[in-house]
């Protein structure tokens, strides 16, 4: 059993997130941290984005005031480590802060010339290793989601996407960074399925594997987002909070095992097999590396239900046709491909129709009227190659499960398995992880 995640007080957590406006008065000063922001609700009569399926747990989620209290507190919380050294843009400018944290993960913060103590801090907040992290478990997940990564993420990645924007409290920072455009969706996507790819390879999450150097980056990253949208002064924090706080970052980090709780708890069971609990401590240990808190990494069944169910249950809903329409548009209109030869273009009209389909029937309930509304209508054509990939994946995904088990197979499948790893990540290409402020849009605009 994985061991229990630190429960601080209340009081402390609280602390927490005041500090922030004075550690870094140039991000966080104009910040109003006693007030609750409009995104965050506990009345009962007001929407959430909870969803239908889980509606009726939505007053058993409420009623836990502790719970309750510490998803509010970390909707107000940034990262403290990684916004210092972001606020150091000004200073030292974009692309040597850029520079300096490659150097820090590649061969250690030691070889960084004049390495700033805000880095420092950052690459040592990354290198802690929390008292539940069993890096073997860790591994063994990594090594059963191979199966997954390679073979149904190239599909299902565009529509797992898009999802993380569909809130307009969560996706206005996504919004102003300039991601409207269909080239800059593409480059996110890629960013995305990058990120999760290189993770599960193997050694990707250890030092200096490259999990851990792309962890890094997404950090950073999102640190550079707020710093370039709060420096602005025009952000509302009476109706936003912070941007990207802590709780935004949990669905796209625990989606997977959250529905893997699910399951476990509806079969009637409380704890996780071992394989099951691996692929939650490869979840876990990935949050972890982007600065989620332990607080909000159970590693239960009841748990994770619990923690990201209560993020869902006092999110107002919000549906903002400017923002999340144009992202969801966007990203369903991006060309994904390396290049326009007769394979990519028929691996994207199969990749699109999947995509289009998954994120209907997952995040929208398969309400195909509302899809069409929102630009994504599925056509007859796409259906059917929806039904020819998962068609493919399936048996793919099966062949491969089973080959992984038969005697004697198993590494020789996982062999594979890394080799078609790698050659997913060669056609995405490079990813930057930035977020280059010049490009941003005003709120509202």
């Amino acid at each position: 059993m994985p061991s229990a995640t630190p429960t601080p007080s209340l009081a402390e957590l609280r602390d927490q997130v005041l500090s922030q406006r004075t550690a870094l008065p140039q991000m966080y000063g104009g910040i109003d941290f006693d007030a609750r922001p409009e995104r965050f609700t506990v009345d009962p009569e007001v929407e959430s984005q909870l969803g239908t399926a889980l509606e009726p747990q939505r007053q058993r989620l409420l009623e836990n005031t502790d719970q309750v209290a510490v998803i509010e507190a970390f909707t107000m919380l940034g990262d403290a480590v990684a916004d210092a050294y972001a606020a150091l843009l000004p200073e030292i400018g974009f692309q040597r802060l850029v520079e300096m944290l490659d150097e820090a993960c590649d061969h250690g913060v030691e070889a960084v010339a004049d390495a700033p103590p805000e880095l420092r801090a950052l690459i040592a907040d990354m290198e802690r290793r929390p008292e539940w992290l069993d890096m073997e478990l860790v591994e063994l997940g990594a090594r059963l989601d191979r199966n997954l990564s390679a073979h149904v993420s190239p599909y299902a990645i565009r529509g797992a996407f898009v999802a993380t924007f569909m809130n307009a409290y969560a996706a206005l920072p996504m919004a102003m960074t300039g991601a409207l455009g269909e080239d800059m969706a593409a480059n996110r996507i890629k960013e995305t399925a990058t990120f999760f790819t290189c993770t599960v390879l193997p050694g990707a999450l250890e030092r200096h594997g490259p999990g851990f150097r792309a962890a890094a980056k997404v950090r950073l990253m999102h640190s550079m987002v707020r710093f370039n949208v709060l420096r602005r002064g025009k952000w509302d924090s009476s109706v936003y909070g912070v941007p990207i706080p802590q709780v935004d970052q949990m669905p796209a980090g625990l989606l997977t095992i959250f529905v893997l709780a699910l399951n476990v708890v509806r079969s009637g069971r409380t704890e996780f097999t071992r394989e099951e609990q691996a692929r939650v401590e490869l979840s876990r240990y990935r949050c972890f590396l982007l600065g989620l808190p332990e607080e909000l990494l159970p590693g239960t069944p009841r748990g994770i239900i619990d923690a990201l169910g209560t993020r869902q249950a006092t999110l107002r809903k919000a549906y903002d046709d400017d923002t999340c329409g144009a992202l969801l548009r966007a990203t369903m209109k991006a060309y994904l491909e390396p290049d326009h030869g007769l394979r990519s273009r028929v691996h994207d009209r199969f990749e699109r129709s999947f995509s289009k389909a998954f994120f209907v029937k997952r995040f929208l309930e398969g309400d195909d009227a509302r899809a069409a509304e929102m630009g994504v209508a599925l056509s007859r054509a796409d259906r059917v190659q929806a039904v020819g990939v998962a068609v493919l994946v399936g048996g793919q995904v099966l062949a491969y499960r089973l080959a992984q088990r038969a005697p004697g197979l198993g590494d020789r499948v996982d062999r594979r398995l890394v080799h078609k790893l790698d050659v997913i990540l060669a056609r995405l290409g490079h990813a930057d992880f930035a977020s280059d402020g010049a490009s941003y849009r005003p709120v509202g605009s």
